[in-house]
């Protein structure tokens, strides 16, 4: 294509050039005559006003030798023979005798063809009522002066023009052709499964549009796969909150072949539950936006108060001390109410699946102007690296506590959430002695890191944290829990 336009482009310019060309050196080749035979007529006037004076050989070859052509033997006088007078001849003559007749006769002007040149034959009447012949010698060179170097500065123009037009056509087919190109090698790797293609938005208008289609396309496409991977993993992961219930309840079953019936089919059960995980988390694609929780809100008090009204339960069969604190008012977030919960109940679960029976753990909210703080902490062993939980977290190759059957994607669920507001998530030593996870979750998508800022202040100055809070050990030491459980 790009080739077949620079092809037309030179073969109109061409026609384009020679139809100009041709006719306007034609032009100027009769101008450059024209202006050759007007400098004659016009020396050969001069003679006129002599002729009519006088006939005087002696005069006549003054006035013609004081004429620019005269000095320089190209022009001559043709005085008729009169009464008493003979026929002068004054000058270099290159015409016939049979030109000058049919001048004479005629009385018209004429120009004849000589060797080197041409040869103007002017009239002019005589005072005496005879016609004389001024003969004026015009060169071939005077006739085509100027001439070839107006052709040439024609034919540079007319390459110029060429050689531009192929450049300007190259440099359009370039610009049509890679963009479409591009489009074309896009659609074909996203119809083989490279689901990060994306097409540069530039070109013409249309294929700027194309490729801002093609785009936003591949963006759907990719986060339709995503979300239904999400979805598989997140549905899957929920099944664990009744699994942690099924185990514990099995473990209470005693012995038996029925009580190891009903734990190996728990077991076999969240084996399943984490390879359904492992495989939608191993497939999932890169995303771009969709972050969970956007555009919705929820009470992160009612939330909390609710979900851990059921954990609480199963904290009682166990003989787990539970503490929660700054839920008794109202606390509005940008996140969804379900992503919340599962949130929640990934971090819990954690802690049931991996801190003995009889680990107290506690729930804090913090609530300031910018964000609002969540911690989940336990008195359990800790985690001996934080950092490295969080990376086997985000990439799912292992739990976040490294617990056998992990599947690392409760981290992952808790930190779309932290990030979709603008907030993060952090793993920290407790002041119960075990693991404090920080869920940092902004309000406005962006001051959470000032408010995150004054928060480590408060803890290292022992000032106040967010929104006044001094001291969270004694408040978590202080508050009792909701349903009356010391």
């Amino acid at each position: 294509m790009r080739w077949a336009l620079v092809k037309v482009c030179l073969a109109v310019t061409a026609m384009v050039v020679i139809a100009f060309a041709v006719p306007l050196g034609l032009v100027i080749k009769e101008m450059a005559r024209d202006r050759a035979f007007s400098d004659a007529e016009r020396q050969a006037a001069t003679i006129g006003p002599t002729l009519t004076i006088t006939t005087d050989r002696e005069e006549l070859t003054r006035a013609v030798l004081s004429t620019e052509p005269g000095g320089r033997g190209r022009l001559a006088v043709h005085v008729p023979a009169g009464t008493g007078s003979p026929r002068l001849e004054i000058g270099t003559s290159r015409v016939t005798r049979e030109d000058l007749e049919t001048v004479g006769t005629s009385g018209r002007a004429s120009i004849a063809d000589v060797p080197g040149g041409s040869a103007l034959l002017q009239p002019t009447a005589l005072g005496s009522g005879g016609i004389a012949v001024v003969e004026v010698f015009v060169a071939g060179d005077d006739v085509s002066n100027g001439v070839g170097a107006a052709w040439l500065v024609l034919a540079g123009v007319g390459i110029a023009l060429i050689v531009g037009s192929v450049a300007v056509a190259d440099r359009l087919g370039v610009r049509m052709v890679e963009p479409a190109q591009r489009l074309a090698g896009a659609a074909q790797d996203l119809g083989e499964g490279r689901l990060g293609t994306r097409v540069p938005e530039d070109g013409p208008t249309e294929l700027r549009s194309a490729a801002v289609a093609f785009n936003s396309m591949a963006d759907q496409v990719v986060q339709l796969l995503a979300n239904e991977r999400e979805l598989a993993a997140d549905l899957s992961h929920r099944l664990r909150t009744p699994l942690t219930v099924l185990r514990l309840n099995a473990a209470s079953l005693g012995e038996g072949p029925a009580a190891e019936q009903t734990r190996a089919a728990v077991e076999q059960l969240e084996h399943e539950v984490d390879t359904i995980i492992r495989t939608a988390r191993e497939q999932r694609p890169q995303t771009q936006g969709g972050q969970p929780g956007a555009g919705a809100g929820c009470d992160a008090s009612e939330v909390i108060r609710e979900r851990m009204g059921f954990w609480s339960a199963l904290a009682e069969d166990e003989g787990r001390t539970v503490r929660l604190a700054g839920v008794d008012r109202t606390v509005r977030i940008p996140v969804a109410r379900p992503e919340l919960a599962a949130a929640l109940d990934a971090l819990l679960g954690n802690v049931f699946r991996h801190t003995p029976e009889g680990t107290a753990f506690a729930v804090d909210v913090h609530h300031s102007g910018d964000a609002v703080l969540v911690l989940v902490s336990d008195a359990g062993p800790g985690i001996p690296d934080p950092e490295s939980a969080l990376a086997r977290g985000a990439s799912g190759r292992d739990g976040a506590r490294g617990g056998v059957g992990s599947t690392g994607l409760g981290l992952d669920i808790v930190r779309r959430v932290a990030e979709s507001t603008g907030g993060d998530l952090r793993i920290g030593r407790s002041v119960l002695g075990g693991t404090e996870v920080r869920i940092w979750i902004g309000l406005d998508g962006g001051p959470a890191e000032r408010a995150r800022r004054g928060h480590r202040i408060g803890r290292r100055g022992g000032r106040r944290g967010p929104r006044g809070v001094r001291g969270r050990n004694a408040e978590l030491r202080g508050t009792p829990d909701p349903r009356g459980k010391s």
